[in-house]
């Protein structure tokens, strides 16, 4: 019997712009809507940040993740929520003197940054693995803090889906799991065609893919007009896939995607036309062991 593919919707982000994307959720009524609406569309995951409503900007305010919770958890118990850990990773350095934080750093201590996935207890939290430069910062994810981060987020009960967005952070993940520090079975998301990390290609992919620890559980996705080429390549190598308006703003070249919905079943129709059937949240759960 053919193996099912999840699908996540990543719904908002913290870098795309209501300029870019003039149907990005922002508030958490705006992105539970969505959210929900993606699940209906198909897809089994959801992944979710929240956004201070307003100034649109990324926000670690626990408040706004409880009420996105629980707006979401009140229509649909079912569908999978994958909360970020991302937020509070960006350091931009100043101009005059580079150890002191210019305007945009969020940089802040490993615990601050798992408060919300210690008091809602999702289902999955992201761990990004990643140092490098993105956007208009850096991003420090030193090996310490993700050992405190990997450590609470175990003790929580929720399983880290650990991002990867070059082929160093694959060689951390094995230290990480060869010292025990995170657990096995893996789930693993690879991010292609951020500048300045892996380049989104069927040959990089085809390189990370290989190198993620036997018996793990993998997704792959592409940033901007590579989402949907990486989605359909993650499939063909036999990952999961990811898709949503925090990787695009785009239905078609030029178009502007109405909604996370749109991309979810714009997604699963390239999926099953190739010869896949999607999982649901149920089903999900078991391929991931999740419970």
């Amino acid at each position: 019997m053919p193996r099912k593919t999840i699908l996540t919707a990543a719904i908002t982000g913290n870098l795309m712009t209501p300029e870019i994307s003039p149907h990005l959720p922002v508030t958490p009524a705006e992105i539970a809507e969505q959210a929900l609406d993606a699940a209906k569309a198909g897809a089994s995951i959801v992944h979710l940040h929240v956004r201070d409503p307003d100034t649109a900007r990324g926000s670690m305010d626990l408040a706004l993740y409880r009420e996105l919770v629980e707006r979401i958890r009140e229509k649909n118990e079912d569908v999978i929520l994958n909360l970020t850990t991302g937020e509070g990773g960006r350091f931009v350095p100043s101009d005059g003197n580079p150890q002191v934080a210019a305007p945009g750093s969020t940089l802040c201590a490993p615990e601050k940054r798992v408060a919300h996935v210690e008091e809602l207890r999702p289902d999955i939290c992201t761990l990004d693995f990643n140092t490098m430069w993105s956007g208009e910062a850096s991003v420090i994810n030193a090996p310490r803090n993700l050992e405190i981060m990997a450590g609470r987020i175990h003790a929580a009960g929720v399983k880290p889906e650990i991002e990867i967005f070059d082929s160093g952070d694959l060689h951390m993940l094995r230290d990480f799991t060869a010292k025990g520090i995170i657990k096995t079975p893996l789930m693993v998301q690879l991010v292609l065609g951020v500048r300045f990390g892996a380049v989104a290609n069927p040959e990089t992919m085809a390189y990370l893919a290989s190198q993620i620890p036997e018996g793990s559980e993998w997704a792959g996705f592409g940033i901007g007009r590579m989402a949907f080429p990486m989605l359909a390549q993650a499939w063909l190598l036999g990952g999961h896939c990811r898709i949503g308006m925090e990787d695009t703003a785009y239905i078609a070249k030029g178009e502007h995607c109405r909604s996370n919905a749109q991309l979810v079943e714009k997604a699963i129709g390239i999926i099953t036309s190739l010869g896949g059937e999607m999982a649901s949240p149920s089903e999900a759960r078991t391929i991931l062991g999740i419970g």
